[in-house]
């Protein structure tokens, strides 16, 4: 079967999510590398920092480990069919794709993390929505001043919006018979009020050294395939300020022959919703495993 790789955004990192790959010299070289480049020893503060789940931190501290664990997986694994990222996954898949280093990957992140607070004038964050139909979620956002800022399935979102607007909608959905979760993370990201961040980590793309991508990576705005520099500056740079179309991302994976799923981590969240959308297909997370060798022989088993 051919495999996609899908890179995991904020929300799952916790401080011993760096030890499924201790033991691997090549993730240690990759950690090693960052810590030296991009002065960040990821390891230490996913250990000792009490603020991971802080976009300065979490966005270079997840891109550090999925840049890490994929230099250890890789070898193991078949070539694969594409990348797609979901949120800050999606500038991590272009350090696993070859478009750049991991050093660059997380000085990226930390410009992406910087952009995104100082474009937030108020307290604001994100909210997931689930059993409500689009056209609802839409209801109960404009009535709210709130925004979808990602659509997982047609019944699962994401709304991003400010405290008070999240207060409104979360009411609202709860009775409507919504399950309603907030999610631990401070920015209304993928919305229109990330526009100046947009504009901010555009200028940062096009001075850094991001390059076409080995392996087509799939914007998370459209589920379109990125091939090239110019595509890849546009993607990431929007995708701050625009709605994520996760469920077009799966679906665009699956008509581009992809039958096989495996998430980077440090969790399982998206290969979650990929055995939701495709229940026939095989998809697991490298968080699943007790050792990479057992991701291999996964990978082998459903090929």
């Amino acid at each position: 079967m051919t495999l996609a790789i899908l890179c995991s955004g904020q929300g799952t990192q916790h401080a011993a999510m760096f030890d499924r790959i201790a033991d691997d010299p090549t993730a240690q070289q990759t950690l090693a590398e960052i810590k030296a480049g991009a002065d960040f020893d990821a390891v230490a503060i996913a250990r000792e920092a009490g603020n991971i789940f802080q976009n300065a931190v979490a966005q270079p501290l997840i891109c550090a480990y999925q840049t890490a664990a994929w230099a250890a997986v890789a070898p193991l694994l078949p070539k694969p069919a594409l990348f797609a990222g979901y949120s800050v996954g999606e500038l991590a898949a272009y350090g696993c794709a070859g478009a750049l280093s991991a050093v660059a990957v997380v000085q990226l992140a930390r410009t992406r993390a910087r952009a995104m607070d100082d474009a937030t004038a108020t307290p604001s964050g994100l909210m997931a929505v689930r059993g409500l139909p689009v056209s609802r979620v839409e209801e109960l956002c404009a009535a709210s001043g709130a925004q979808i800022a990602i659509i997982n399935a047609g019944d699962h979102f994401i709304v991003g919006g400010t405290t008070a607007a999240l207060q409104r909608v979360e009411s609202n959905a709860l009775a409507s018979g919504a399950v309603v979760h907030r999610l631990n993370i401070s920015v209304a990201a993928h919305t229109r009020s990330l526009a100046p961040a947009s504009t901010r980590f555009r200028s940062a793309l096009e001075a850094s050294a991001i390059a076409a991508p080995k392996i087509p990576i799939l914007a998370g705005i459209s589920g379109a395939a990125v091939q090239d520099r110019a595509g890849a500056i546009t993607a990431l740079s929007r995708q701050l300020s625009t709605p994520l179309q996760w469920s077009a991302c799966l679906d665009a994976a699956y008509e581009r022959g992809c039958r096989m799923f495996l998430e980077l981590g440090p969790g399982d969240a998206l290969a979650r919703m990929a055995r939701e959308r495709f229940p026939e297909l095989p998809a697991r997370g490298i968080a699943d495993f007790r050792a990479l060798a057992g991701v291999a022989e996964w990978v082998a088993k459903h090929r």
